[in-house]
């Protein structure tokens, strides 16, 4: 079986590589590491598809080491004493480059096993990882390389490569092949910054691609919209781009942005998250929005409860409100600050006996002189308030929720402190 496109025409030189210009373009750090002939142990970190495996393929056929390849996914860890044990043979009196894709699937121990090697110099690690590598590679190999971190291709890169493969599939299936205007761009808009897809969308075309009377193949753009309609989404659950687009989301409610919000909304809803935008929707309405419009909180809360009980694709109309509601609303933290004030205290060690009057007890011990609760009933005084001590003696004068400038907490505390004169 053929290997897939984006391997038969994989680029051999830098100049070939789509994307990436940020580090490999004329002067840029990775390309002058490279140049220099001497390679440091790397890891390139960045989604799927965007030239990481390209790049240390490349580098490995610039340098006279003795080349191993790894999948974290498959490896053991006999496979990476078989690696060790090569360093004192004749093969690997130059020393040995690794390069291990997927590095994240190694565990603590597979790791450590590779360490002493890559500190004296004997091993060259070039790892390749789609997650971010300071949670999933160990500290002692991050602190011995350099990381490059590579980004989704711009589609404008992509349209090169695209072209670049259907003449590829043209001079190799020996068979004339007309692309309709349009093709290339819609398929480099639709693979979501992944180069690798964007080939594989161009092989799919070109083996659905219309045949003619004289013997040539037309690809239309309309079968380039079929097999490139989704293709768009990046979006793994537990991954990077997860949390990425929920922290836009919410960030874009508390920057009071619709515009943004609904985005990030629909990019949720099309992965099929709607746990996730259900339960950021309710954090921003209580945490971005809260007591500078209280009544947000039973509103967001039907919203969700509409939203789950339908499903999708309709919950998408009630979560649509509610967000639009978060955007438009008041903003206040001061709930949220207040909150945490309090259980920064708490944490620290500062409380101290409840309050008598407090207390959920009528008699007290012979060792208490002053015996009585002394507890006053706020509603039996004017204005439904009494001064008198609810906080611990060591936080009497603590202060933790200040209102803020909107016109709801406004109101109260203007209320408050008419009835405290």
């Amino acid at each position: 079986m053929a290997a897939p496109l984006a391997d038969r025409i994989r680029p051999t030189t830098l100049d070939d590589v789509v994307g990436q210009q940020h580090i490999l373009g004329e002067g840029k750090a990775l390309r002058r590491i490279m140049e220099s002939g001497h390679i440091p142990n790397l890891i390139f970190y960045g989604p799927s598809g965007v030239g990481k495996t390209t790049v240390a393929r490349i580098i490995a056929e610039k340098t006279e080491m003795r080349l191993h390849k790894l999948n974290g996914t498959t490896a053991s860890t006999a496979d990476i004493k078989a690696v060790v044990e090569e360093l004192d043979t004749l093969a690997g009196m130059n020393g040995i480059l690794l390069y291990l894709d997927e590095i994240q699937y190694f565990n603590k121990r597979q790791q450590q096993t590779l360490l002493e090697y890559i500190e004296n110099g004997r091993i060259t690690l070039i790892a390749s990882t789609t997650e971010n590598p300071y949670f999933y590679v160990y500290n002692a190999i991050l602190s011995r390389s350099t990381v490059f971190e590579f980004k989704p291709v711009e589609a404008a890169d992509i349209v090169r490569a695209a072209r670049r493969g259907f003449d590829w599939l043209e001079q190799e299936r020996e068979t004339p092949l007309t692309v309709e205007e349009g093709v290339a761009e819609h398929i480099a808009a639709s693979c979501g910054g992944d180069v690798r897809k964007a080939l594989n969308a161009v092989e799919l075309c070109t083996l659905a691609g219309r045949p003619e009377e004289d013997g040539s193949v037309t690809v239309t753009l309309d079968t380039a919209r079929q097999l490139a309609q989704r293709s768009a989404m990046r979006y793994d659950r537990d991954g990077d781009e997860h949390y990425d687009i929920v922290s836009a989301y919410q960030k874009s409610m508390r920057g009071s942005d619709p515009q943004a919000a609904l985005h990030y909304l629909a990019r949720l809803l099309e992965a099929g998250d709607l746990p996730s935008a259900c339960r950021r929707l309710m954090v921003c309405a209580s945490e971005d929005v809260g007591l500078a419009y209280p009544q947000i909180l039973p509103i967001v809360k039907a919203a969700v409860d509409i939203a789950q009980a339908v499903g999708l694709p309709e919950a998408r109309i009630p979560l649509a409100d509610a967000v639009v509601l978060v955007c438009q609303a008041p903003k206040s933290t001061t709930g949220h600050d207040a909150i945490n004030a309090a259980m920064a205290d708490v944490q620290a060690g500062k409380a101290g006996p409840i309050p008598r009057a407090l207390q959920n007890k009528h008699y007290d011990g012979d060792e208490v002189a002053q015996k009585g609760q002394f507890y006053k009933y706020p509603h039996s005084y004017p204005g439904h308030w009494v001064e008198q001590q609810y906080l611990p003696d060591s936080l009497k004068d603590a202060v933790y929720y200040v209102p803020g400038d909107n016109k709801t907490e406004q109101s109260f505390a203007t209320y408050w402190k008419d009835i405290k004169k």
